[in-house]
C-alpha cells in the first residue's frame, strides 16, 4: 500500500470499482445491442449501442407460452429471487417468486430485466460512454421514460425469442411498466398484475422526488454528475435521498409499531444530534446500505422517469383509450395504508379498464405496512396472485408441472 494512501481512499476506490464493474460487467446474463440496433427514446434520440442485464428463473416451455416478465421498482434490480451480488442479501421478491410460491418457477419462466437508466448492468449514466472512451455517460446520458424502459424490454424478449408473455407483474415503478406494457403491446401480454401503482405521479410524489434529487445534487462530491471521473461518490446526498424516499414507502402505523419513540441502546436522550431514536438509526442504516449498490445519477434518471409518466396524456387525456378493446386480463391490487399510491388511483385504473372493455379484477388489501406491502409477507396478496395466475393459466392452456404446456 502506498504510505500516502488512507484507508478511506482505498475503500472509496474499491466502491468505485464495484459500481463500475456491475454497470458494465454485471453478475447476470446480458443482451447486447449493436450500433445498428438502436433504442429509440421519447427524448428524440437513439441510444446505441446499449445492453440489458437480466435474470431468469424456471424453464421456458416448448411453445414458449409460460413466460412471466417481472418489472422492478425504483430501487430494485434484476436480482428478484437470488442472492444479490453486491449486498449478499436475498432477492427483493423471494417471498413471491420461487418453486411452489405464487409466481411459481416450477410452472413459469420468469424474466426480470434491469431497466434502462439503472446501474446493475443495463445501460445507464454509470455505463461507458462510447463517444468518450474511458469515461462514463454521467449526465450526458439521455433522459429516459417508462415507455423507453418497456421498449427496451420488448427488444430483449425479441432477442430471447419470446413473442408473447403469459403475464407481466410489478409494483410501484414496476407497476407503471406493467401498465405501459399493456398499453403499448396489448397483443403480447396475456395477463397483467399492476400492484401499488398509478397511471401518473401526483404533485406530492413529484415533490418528494425533487427533494431527493436536490439532496444528491447538493452533495459537494456530486461534481455536476462527474464524480466517477474525479474518483468521488455523493454518498451522503444519495443516503439522504434514500432516507426521505423510504419514509414514503412506510406508514405511520408501521413506523409506530416497529419503533414508536424508543431510544437506540440507551435509556435517556444524549442531548445531541446523534441517532438517539431507533427510527433515526433505522433510516441511517437504510441510507448507508443503499449507496453500496446504487448509482446517484441513476437515482436522478429513474425518479425523473416516474415523474414524467402520464399514461392518459399519451391517449388524448382519456385513460380508457389506452386499454380500448385490449385482450389482456388484469388484476389490480392496492393497499389501505399506501399513501404514495392510494387506493383511489388503483380504482381509476379499474374504471378505465372497465370503460375500455377489459377483463379486470380488483382487490384492496387491509394492511398497515404501507406502500412496501407488495414486497413483504402479505398472505392475502400471495393468495390473490396465485389465484389470478392459476385462472389465467387455465385459460392460456398451461399445464401444471415444469416446462410443460397443454399445447406442447
Amino acid at each position: 500500500m502506498d504510505p500516502g494512501t488512507s484507508m478511506a481512499e482505498i475503500e472509496l476506490k474499491d466502491d468505485r470499482d464495484v459500481r463500475l464493474r456491475e454497470a458494465e460487467h454485471p453478475h447476470s446474463p446480458v443482451a447486447r445491442f449493436s450500433a445498428d440496433e438502436p433504442l429509440k427514446l421519447d427524448a428524440g434520440v437513439a441510444l446505441a449501442p446499449f445492453q440489458i442485464a437480466y435474470q431468469t428463473y424456471g424453464t421456458l416451455n416448448a411453445d414458449r407460452s409460460n413466460a412471466v416478465l417481472l418489472c422492478h421498482a425504483l430501487t430494485g434490480d434484476q436480482h428478484v429471487a437470488n442472492v444479490h451480488p453486491v449486498t449478499r442479501k436475498p432477492g427483493w421478491w423471494e417471498t413471491m417468486v420461487g418453486p411452489g410460491k405464487p409466481i411459481d418457477t416450477e410452472r413459469y419462466f420468469v424474466i426480470c430485466p434491469n431497466v434502462v437508466g439503472a446501474c446493475m448492468g443495463t445501460t445507464g449514466p454509470a455505463s461507458p460512454n462510447p463517444n468518450k472512451p474511458g469515461e462514463v455517460y454521467g449526465l450526458e446520458f439521455p433522459v429516459i421514460t417508462i415507455r423507453d424502459m418497456v421498449r427496451a424490454q420488448a427488444m430483449l424478449l425479441d432477442r430471447l425469442g419470446i413473442e408473447t408473455l403469459f403475464s407481466v407483474a410489478g409494483g410501484s415503478m414496476g407497476g407503471m411498466q406493467v401498465l405501459q406494457w399493456a398499453a403499448s403491446y396489448p397483443q403480447r401480454v396475456f395477463s397483467a398484475l399492476p400492484l401499488a401503482t398509478g397511471t401518473r405521479h401526483s404533485a406530492q410524489n413529484i415533490a418528494f422526488h425533487e427533494v431527493g434529487r436536490q439532496a444528491v445534487m447538493a452533495d459537494p462530491e456530486w461534481h455536476g454528475g462527474r464524480y466517477f471521473a474525479l474518483g468521488t461518490n455523493p454518498r451522503r446526498g444519495l443516503a439522504v435521498a434514500r432516507m426521505g424516499a423510504h419514509i414514503t414507502y412506510l406508514s405511520d402505523a408501521a413506523l409506530h409499531r416497529k419503533f414508536g419513540r424508543k431510544f437506540q441502546d440507551r435509556a435517556n436522550p444524549t442531548f445531541s444530534f446523534d441517532a438517539d431514536f431507533e427510527v433515526e438509526s433505522y433510516l441511517r442504516h437504510q441510507g448507508s446500505t443503499f449507496v453500496e449498490r446504487f448509482d446517484a445519477n441513476s437515482y436522478l434518471y429513474l425518479t425523473r422517469a416516474m415523474d414524467y409518466f402520464d399514461l392518459a396524456a399519451d391517449y388524448g387525456g382519456v385513460l380508457a383509450n389506452a386499454f380500448r378493446k385490449t385482450p389482456t386480463r388484469f388484476c389490480v391490487v392496492s393497499f389501505t395504508s399506501d399513501w404514495l399510491f392510494p387506493t383511489p388511483e388503483s380504482r381509476a385504473i379499474v374504471h378505465a379498464l372497465n370503460a375500455g372493455g377489459a377483463r379486470v379484477s380488483f382487490a384492496e388489501i387491509e394492511t398497515d405496512k404501507g406502500h412496501d406491502a407488495f414486497l413483504l409477507d402479505e398472505p392475502e396478496l400471495f393468495a390473490i396472485v396465485r389465484g389470478f395466475l392459476e385462472s389465467a393459466g387455465q385459460s392460456r392452456g398451461l399445464a401444471r408441472g415444469l416446462g410443460k404446456s397443454a399445447k406442447g
